[in-house]
């Protein structure tokens, strides 16, 4: 037999593997995201990839979930001041946030990230840590539908139950009982500044023995919440 027909022979596909059914794979596979999300929409984020990274690397998983009604406003809101200023009002990018950040980089002044709550909800219930290209495409893809199929309560009721708040902790009620030795739902306008101060690098920073630096940080969230006034009310 010629080497070109016995080529051709081991490429030919299964009788059962048709195009159809490779197409029907390939439409599956690209709305499972959006099914997840849907799905999400009314049943609390069993678990993130990020939780079970860091369970394997040792550091535990505590959480527990509480809805947004059971959580201090004052988190939500020290949140928004900390983190997306502009939240209950974009649709999961801040344009003007990124426009400011490409002037300083242009010139030449360091730039820091510019990614909304809605953005980093699509990164940690739906995929990998990280800093790849092909998960921030992912991310660009997935936040619109954020905004879309769920209200703002319920990104930020999300956010609030999933965000990493300590080595092995995650959610507002695991970092109000863990640092404060309260629940969620009481904590006061200062211990909420601090827990939304640390959240960027919560693995270092504590809200219970605080730094200089968020010390600092927390006393720029608390004036910021008070300047805001009604870009904080849709999670009033």
């Amino acid at each position: 037999m010629p080497a070109a027909a016995r080529s051709a022979r081991r490429l030919t596909l299964p009788a059962w593997f048709s195009g159809k059914r490779l197409l029907r794979v390939l439409v599956a596979l690209a709305l499972l995201p959006t099914a997840v999300i849907l799905l999400y929409r009314f049943v609390p984020p069993p678990v993130t990839l990020l939780m079970l990274v860091r369970a394997v690397e040792g550091e535990g998983l505590e959480r527990s979930w509480r809805p947004l009604e059971r959580i201090s406003p004052r988190l939500a809101q020290a949140v928004i001041a900390a983190e997306d200023n502009r939240f209950c009002e974009h649709f999961g990018f801040d344009w003007h946030e990124i426009g400011g950040q490409i002037d300083r980089a242009l010139a030449g002044r360091s730039t820091r990230g510019a990614s909304t709550i809605t953005q980093q909800v699509a990164k940690n219930v739906l995929l990998w840590p990280g800093r790849d290209p092909l998960r921030k495409m992912l991310e660009a893809a997935l936040t619109p539908q954020l905004e879309l199929f769920w209200s703002k309560r319920r990104i930020m009721e999300v956010y609030l139950n999933v965000a990493e708040t300590g080595p092995g902790l995650y959610g507002a009620e695991a970092a109000a009982r863990h640092y404060f030795g309260r629940s969620a739902a009481d904590l006061s306008r200062r211990q909420a500044a601090l827990i939304a101060a640390v959240i960027p690098n919560p693995r270092v920073w504590s809200p219970a023995e605080p730094s200089r630096y968020i010390r600092r940080r927390a006393d720029v969230i608390e004036r910021r919440i008070g300047q805001l006034g009604p870009l904080l009310d849709c999670v009033r």
